[in-house]
């Protein structure tokens, strides 16, 4: 009996794809980068605008695990597009709420592609002084692979379903009313966010979206 759970054990390590699983604990840093520079921007850009609520909460800080939100880690590791806790706003502080909440919300997104296109800049000065080197070949892995993510990170945020930052930036063109209305029924927006998810709905057109942009981005700076 227990040779045969030893074999069964034996087996199933065997017929682990290790080079997948080493790709997905690969993913985990760039991952917590994007989402860091992602949530950062939102606390400091609406403490700039007179909001001290991310600050006096700690989360005006690089500490990646301060931003974690397991289910959306999961989602940018295997997927390569997720989200964060998202950092804690309170728009009465704002001396134009609507406005300052749509800026607020539009400064995640906007990081993520400057943190890309810092990324490439960087993979660029690399190819530049390329070496044939283990060291070289992983930077310019990891340089790409984070770009990418980030990109990612950014246009799936931009999507107009509420709690994503998309979502704030449309309501701001709302009437006063309707805006209040949306953003008290933002906690079932969530839900409506997995389902979408767990059933591919626009998986295929995100995807290729944020292939585009990446695309896009790498012609332009490394090439």
């Amino acid at each position: 009996m227990g040779g045969a759970r030893v074999n069964t054990l034996q087996s199933i390590w065997n017929g682990l794809d290790w080079s997948y699983l080493m790709n997905i604990v690969l993913s985990v840093v760039p991952s917590l980068l994007c989402i860091t520079f992602h949530e950062v921007s939102h606390g400091y850009v609406a403490y700039r605008l007179g909001d001290t609520t991310a600050k006096d909460a700690g989360r005006l800080t690089l500490n990646p695990l301060k931003h974690i939100d397991p289910m959306g880690l999961l989602m940018m590791v295997v997927f390569k597009f997720g989200w964060a806790k998202p950092v804690p706003v309170d728009m009465r502080y704002f001396k134009k709420p609507k406005q300052g909440m749509a800026i607020t919300a539009l400064a995640g997104p906007v990081s993520n592609l400057l943190l890309a296109m810092l990324l490439l800049l960087g993979a660029r000065i690399t190819i530049a002084h390329y070496v044939d080197t283990a060291f070289c070949s992983g930077l310019l892995n990891f340089l790409a692979m984070t770009a990418y993510m980030s990109v990612g990170l950014g246009l799936f945020n931009l999507i107009p379903i509420s709690p994503l930052d998309g979502s704030k930036v449309l309501f701001a063109f709302l009437p006063d009313r309707a805006y209040m209305t949306l953003m008290r029924y933002e906690k079932y927006g969530m839900l409506v966010l997995f389902v979408l998810v767990w059933l591919g709905v626009g998986n295929n057109i995100l995807s290729e979206g944020i292939y585009r942009v990446y695309e896009l981005l790498v012609n332009w700076i490394v090439y």
